[in-house]
């Protein structure tokens, strides 16, 4: 008896699994999302009792900004993220940004299309972004990946991005450059209107160098700084490699 009980407990879990999958692909089929819903949505109960996802009224515009971002080219997914959280995202400070914004922008959830069991379903969920936008941002995301297997000798680098925040508002600053060769720092007035004004790469540099020339260290702390900067080329040349 024990026996039978055990096979028929375990027939029963076995057919329950199975029809919770025939429900879940039958969902899909009607377009309805059958898991949880993706950061910027949120999972309610439909009008014929059936769960859906909408918007969510206080990540959904974040999402759809870290879009016109990147799609922008002028950001890195870093960035996009750092900014996101600034403005409220659930991401983790410690995490890693790249990598939450990477899964974000390869979605096509968030155009009103998703993948269920490897296959592609349309939605009946709101998009927070047009088709077009998300197509322009895998072009963008397409050949940023080709110039990095290019590997360009003459790349322009920002000596302070990532480094330095807005003093009014504290946001983040954003490089821009100009004409091939002006480099500029503004504020990204994400937190409202700033009245911080654009910078000039090459005031900062001044400023730095007031501020560097205050600093004075000893042979121990230059040797570890010597050594600390070649373990970082040796680091980039091994990336880039």
């Amino acid at each position: 008896m024990h026996g039978i009980k055990l096979l028929m407990a375990r027939q029963y879990v076995d057919n329950l699994s199975e029809e919770v999958k025939k429900g879940m692909l039958e969902k899909a089929e009607q377009g309805i999302w059958p898991s949880k819903a993706p950061i910027g949505y949120l999972n309610v109960e439909g009008p014929n009792g059936k769960k859906v996802v909408i918007p969510d009224p206080e990540t959904g515009p974040i999402i759809k900004r870290i879009f016109e971002r990147y799609v922008a080219g002028n950001i890195s997914m870093e960035e996009v993220g750092q900014l996101a959280m600034e403005e409220g995202l659930p991401l983790k400070r410690e995490g890693n940004y790249r990598a939450v914004v990477q899964y974000i922008l390869k979605s096509r959830f968030y155009y009103g299309d998703f993948i269920y069991k490897k296959k592609v379903y349309k939605g009946i969920h709101e998009g927070l972004v047009s088709r077009e936008c998300w197509d322009k941002v895998q072009e963008v995301r397409a050949k940023r990946n080709a110039d990095k297997l290019r590997k360009p000798k003459n790349r322009k680098s920002f000596a302070f991005a990532r480094m330095i925040a807005c003093g009014h508002c504290g946001c983040s600053l954003i490089d821009e450059l100009k004409k091939g060769k002006y480099i500029y720092y503004y504020c990204t007035h994400y937190r409202g209107k700033c009245d911080e004004p654009y910078v000039r790469e090459e005031v900062l540099e001044e400023k730095f160098t007031e501020i560097l020339r205050t600093l004075h260290f000893d042979d121990e702390a230059l040797d570890w700084m010597r050594r600390a900067l070649r373990e970082s080329q040796a680091d980039e040349q091994k990336y880039d490699s």
